[in-house]
């Protein structure tokens, strides 16, 4: 079986949700003997010099990117909100040479499947119908506008009111092409339920993020010095930052400082804003981007993911269980993720939520060790990159047949 898989941002290094998510699917994949190609976006955003690539990223016969300089620009922005009605989130990702790159490498080979990771792929639909008898595939990785209606209702008076005028764009296209495609792969069964809701008649599945037990080595050794808190996730991701103020502002500083002023706060993500390297708050320390996210998880007990926005599965949240690190989140954050408070994770939405967990977690430090077993166990056991990849194999050939 032959895939062509697209992507808006090259699957390496696994610094964030998407790339993790991107690449151990199709490392698993390749694994169950599907021929894969790779045509990837090459962003200004994150950006990856290839000849980095480690000798293990072999599982793509053969890679292809585009140059691509996509940066949010305020003008543009701007004048789009006045003079279209196109969705600005969408046309970020559409590009000539990309168009042009799509098209040699379908003339240049058939494909059984064209597997598209995420919907801002969705504007080449067309060119793929025209170029290739390929079945297409959509693998959503959030039900995108709801994200942005999130982040709208949690934002201040001039952002929530810019956000609610370009919002309503992203989901009429997210809607208008529910099905355009051959096959929907949701992340999450919540996913996959609104969907169906909104007007998705095509079939679907649920195919959850998967990773690869072996490449997670947990170090205990957190356990037994002073408790710390770490948070790690790509810092130019909107949900990410607001979720992150959030803690600080409304946990953080009224009640875990008084509380435990012993505590410390560390905060690890790929493209940290200026003004988070440039805090000063007492007790917490902003890394930024860190070579090794496994070295930094092992290195505190807790990490914590308050998401208020955010949909779909949090990949940086199942590295954490499956390095047996617990896991506090917000229900939001933990949303594809089918845990139990108290057994493989935490959870906490209000700040008084949060600080009843920091205190139970200081108050019973002997538990602590069982909820990472417990995380780790959970993740071998539902979220196997190979097991999923196995389901995703049986898919395409149902779709094929």
């Amino acid at each position: 079986m032959k895939v062509l898989q697209l992507s808006k941002k090259f699957p390496y290094p696994l610094k964030d949700g998407e790339s993790i998510a991107t690449s151990y699917l199709a490392k698993a994949l390749s694994e169950q003997g599907v021929e894969l190609t790779l045509l990837s976006m090459n962003t200004s955003k994150h950006r990856t010099d290839l000849s980095t690539l480690p000798s293990s990223f072999d599982h793509y016969r053969s890679i292809y990117t585009v140059d691509i300089d996509n940066r949010l620009r305020p003008k543009d922005a701007l004048l789009n909100l006045l003079f279209s009605k196109e969705s600005y989130h969408i046309i970020r990702f559409i590009d000539t040479s990309f168009c042009e790159q799509l098209v040699k490498v379908l003339l240049m080979e058939d494909f059984d499947i064209v597997h598209l990771e995420t919907l801002f792929l969705t504007p080449y639909v067309p060119l793929i119908r025209q170029y290739s008898n390929a079945r297409i595939v959509l693998r959503s990785h959030n039900v995108e506008h709801v994200i942005w209606e999130r982040v709208a209702k949690n934002s201040g008076s001039l952002k929530r009111w810019y956000l609610n005028q370009i919002t309503p764009r992203l989901k009429q296209y997210e809607v208008g092409h529910l099905n355009a495609y051959d096959l929907m792969i949701a992340i999450s069964r919540g996913d996959l339920d609104q969907f169906e809701r909104l007007g998705m008649v095509i079939p679907g599945l649920v195919i959850p993020i998967g990773l690869d037990s072996g490449d997670y080595h947990p170090d205990f050794g957190a356990f037994d010095g002073p408790l710390s808190i770490s948070f790690i996730g790509s810092l130019d991701w909107m949900p990410n930052v607001e979720g992150l103020d959030w803690f600080l502002s409304e946990v953080w500083v009224p009640l875990l400082l008084p509380r435990f002023p012993q505590l410390t706060f560390h905060i690890a993500g790929r493209n940290t804003p200026a003004r988070l390297m440039e805090l000063r708050i007492p007790g917490v320390v902003v890394h930024g981007e860190v070579p090794s996210a496994q070295a930094f998880l092992n290195a505190h007990a807790l990490t914590i993911a308050p998401l208020l926005s955010g949909g779909g599965m949090r990949a940086k949240i199942l590295e954490g269980m499956a390095l047996g690190r617990v896991v506090i989140s917000t229900t939001v954050g933990m949303e594809g993720i089918d845990v139990e408070d108290g057994v493989e994770a935490l959870l906490a939405d209000t700040p008084e939520d949060w600080l009843r967990k920091i205190e139970w977690c200081f108050e019973h430090r002997s538990r602590l060790s069982e909820i990472g077993a417990a995380a780790i166990s959970l993740c071998n056991s539902s979220y196997d990159n190979r097991s999923i990849a196995r389901r995703l194999v049986a898919a395409y050939q149902d779709l094929l047949q």
